[in-house]
């Protein structure tokens, strides 16, 4: 059943409060907690490419206070195993069998911080688990908790000792965004309180993990008009004939466009997508998932451009058409 114009107002009063709580975390961010809350809602994972000190950890944390649910921090390190991040099954010697001891990956917001700080194989350990909200250890399958997110960071300026995440990893995430420092009244602001500079420490609940699952699949059907959805395809198409990418676009990608635009037009009380809706998420959901050619990568042309070109080429459909 298609959502309704009440319940997209319903919604959108939710998502309001849930962003005004997490402000209050992470000053002067609207727009970045907008984006991860639509990450959370649509059932995705958030990368965070930004400078040390800027809130990644933060926003995570705010988040999972946010919405009551459990969170848990990876410090990604060149020596981490993978059943670091999974656990591992351990023989009992009371009950003579084998025990699974759950790994920090099984909570509903994870923090990988610096997750490009540990071997591929480390890293691969979370292809599984981001795809399919379950961990399969020793032939074994443990589901996740619901809902479940990653908020993976890393750092764009420090690249010593760092294995770059493979562009199958990369897909894996539904948004790619950035933080950034906040405008200097937001800094002062910050500054004035720096005795307790952890504000998600703070945070009262607004909803609970069980409402967040709710809304996640009453959003989901959001109306979108074929014609939308053909701008979409339409879009993603055009990355991947570009002469700059070597890839564009997936299919994996062109699906997460939509389950993120059908939310962000909810979050504004609409039960239907619009264009603008599609235009305003182009960046952060395609940006990590095209790969440049190398003479245009070496001549300073970026996958914002690539999309920037696409939405300028592609016709969206009219008012009309929808």
């Amino acid at each position: 059943m298609a959502l309704s114009e009440a319940e997209a107002r319903e919604f959108a009063a939710l998502y309001a409060g849930l962003v005004d709580n997490v402000s209050t975390a992470l000053l002067g961010k609207t727009s970045v907690i907008r984006l991860s809350l639509t990450c959370l809602f649509a059932g995705g994972h958030l990368l965070l490419e930004d400078a040390p000190g800027t809130g990644k950890t933060a926003l995570a944390r705010a988040i999972a206070a946010t919405v009551a649910a459990p969170g848990s921090r990876i410090q990604f390190t060149p020596d981490m195993l993978p059943s670091d991040i999974t656990g591992v099954t351990i023989f009992d010697q009371e009950t003579r069998g084998w025990d699974f001891h759950h790994g920090p990956i099984f909570a509903s917001i994870v923090l990988a911080d610096e997750i490009n700080r540990a071997s591929p194989k480390t890293q691969s350990a979370l292809l599984e688990v981001m795809e399919e909200s379950q961990v399969t250890v020793d032939g074994r399958t443990y589901a996740t908790p619901q809902p479940f997110m990653v908020v993976a960071t890393q750092n764009p300026v420090e690249q010593a000792g760092t294995y770059r995440l493979p562009e199958a990893q990369l897909d894996r995430f539904l948004m790619k965004t950035s933080v950034g420092f906040p405008d200097r009244e937001h800094v002062v602001e910050a500054l004035q309180g720096a005795a307790a500079p952890d504000r998600s420490k703070n945070l009262a609940p607004v909803t609970d993990g069980p409402t967040v699952l709710e809304w996640s699949q009453r959003v989901a059907e959001t109306y979108a008009d074929r014609a939308v959805v053909d701008y979409v395809a339409a879009l993603a198409e055009a990355t991947r004939d570009s002469a700059h990418t070597q890839l564009g676009v997936s299919m994996r990608g062109a699906i997460g466009m939509m389950r993120c635009a059908r939310v962000w037009a909810a979050a504004q009380g609409r039960a239907y997508v619009l264009p603008d809706d599609v235009k305003a998420l182009a960046k952060p959901v395609w940006g990590h998932r095209i790969t440049l050619e190398p003479d245009a990568a070496f001549s300073g042309v970026t996958t914002s451009q690539v999309i920037s070109e696409a939405l300028d080429t592609v016709v969206p459909p009219s008012r009309g058409e929808e």
